[in-house]
């Protein structure tokens, strides 16, 4: 007769994550295209009418700032999901398990906080004054509305900031997922090499074309 193994159960390692949520920044991303794009255009029109050097300047220059546009505009992102947040800033990339998330900040730049007391700027999720400040009117208008009586028509309570929404659902989903089995864990700090070794490399060039001409 074989004996019950009443042992719990090993988690499966090949059980997927959850989806992610992914938050970005429309306006980084257009503004981030509209300097690409500019980049492009003036650096193709020195390589290819350019005179003497101006051609490998204008090739080294495209090598520094390509890359280092994209990395402050295009790449900085924050993927949420039951197990952890991820947040890829220009030059890092950190995985915060949410058992290790000790609080999300804002204040003139939204933060992560980790149980070190290590703080992570969310590059991805930038803090709108402009936001802020028109909430801040709607509330002044409600409570106005609100001591001249039944008479008048109430104005809604003002719907928060975008930004300040995205915080408070991250605050949510780490308050109730820091207990859960899958979120527990280490935080893993990597070095964005695929984007400080271009502008590294575009740099170096530039700076030694300029010290030999």
């Amino acid at each position: 007769m074989t004996t019950p193994d009443h042992r719990p159960p090993t988690p499966d390692a090949s059980r997927p994550e959850s989806k992610d949520r992914i938050y970005r920044s429309p306006a980084g991303m257009a503004g981030g295209a509209l300097l690409l794009a500019l980049v492009g255009w003036l650096g193709i029109d020195a390589l290819v009418s350019g005179n003497d050097r101006t051609p490998w300047l204008a090739l080294a220059a495209m090598i520094l700032t390509v890359p280092l546009v994209g990395a402050f505009t295009l790449r900085p992102a924050v993927y949420a999901n039951d197990e952890r947040l991820r947040v890829r800033n220009p030059w890092r990339v950190i995985v915060l398990p949410w058992a290790t998330v000790a609080s999300l900040k804002s204040g003139y730049s939204n933060e992560v906080v980790d149980t070190s007391g290590a703080k992570y700027q969310l590059w991805a999720v930038p803090v709108s004054l402009r936001g802020r400040k028109k909430v801040a009117r709607q509330q002044v208008r409600s409570a106005a509305s609100g001591g001249r009586g039944r008479t008048h028509t109430a104005v809604p309570d003002p719907t928060p900031a975008q930004t300040d929404q995205i915080m408070g659902d991250l605050r949510e989903l780490a308050e109730a997922r820091r207990a859960a089995e899958g979120s527990q864990g280490e935080v893993s700090v990597r070095w964005a090499y695929e984007v400080i070794g271009p502008v590294a490399a575009g740099a170096v060039l530039l700076v030694v074309l300029l010290a030999t001409g």
